[in-house]
């Protein structure tokens, strides 16, 4: 079976990001109706601050499963995984891979809670072989919760990788990375700082 890339970003947070970005443009337009420019300057930076967080928390963060690796983007970092990399894909939390660099936890896909099992219909427990531990899933592993949704396609294409032994082969030097953000954490802080100054000047 040919392998299909996937891309997993929780809709949830994207319909939170839209939300949270109104609240803030409603707070910032509320100064400038009410003609309070020393209140836009003062206060106007939590505002912004507040839509900053939701874009870096909600918006931005995917699991990417490729061909030949997973992309797991973080609100401040993002982790390179080739496939070899993989040990362990676990659910319990949310979706984690724990490779040779340790625990990689992916914000974009967190699990289910334990009542999700009332809601379960038979389709979302067909999940891969390496789901099973002692005959039974997680909920975080069912096919409706994001992290199961990823954990199953990981699954699935790493038995395929493994059983045609494609995963002996040593790791690359420098193939299982992490790249920093700086960009987002300096805005970050920067919008912090700001209100702070806003709000004791």
């Amino acid at each position: 079976m040919r392998f299909q890339p996937a891309s997993f970003r929780p809709a949830f947070g994207r319909v939170l990001t839209v939300v949270i970005l109104g609240v803030a443009l409603a707070g910032l337009a509320g100064f400038v109706v009410a003609g309070d420019l020393e209140g836009l300057g003062r206060y106007g930076w939590w505002f912004v601050l507040l839509g900053a967080l939701a874009v870096s928390l909600f918006w931005t963060p995917r699991v990417e499963v490729l061909e030949h690796a997973i992309i797991v983007r973080n609100p401040l970092s993002t982790w390179h995984v080739p496939w070899p990399a993989v040990q362990v894909v676990d659910t319990k939390y949310a979706l984690t891979l724990t490779t040779p660099a340790g625990r990689i936890e992916a914000w974009a896909a967190p699990a289910s809670g334990r009542y999700t099992v009332f809601r379960l219909s038979p389709q979302d427990t067909q999940v891969s072989a390496s789901a099973r531990v002692a005959g039974s899933i997680r909920p975080g592993d069912t096919l409706s919760s994001e992290s199961g949704a990823a954990a199953n396609h990981i699954r699935r294409h790493w038995e395929e990788l493994r059983d045609d032994g494609l995963l002996d082969s040593p790791l690359e030097p420098g193939s299982l990375r992490r790249t920093w953000h700086p960009v987002t954490a300096a805005t970050l802080i920067a919008l912090t700082a700001l209100g702070v100054l806003g709000a004791v000047l």
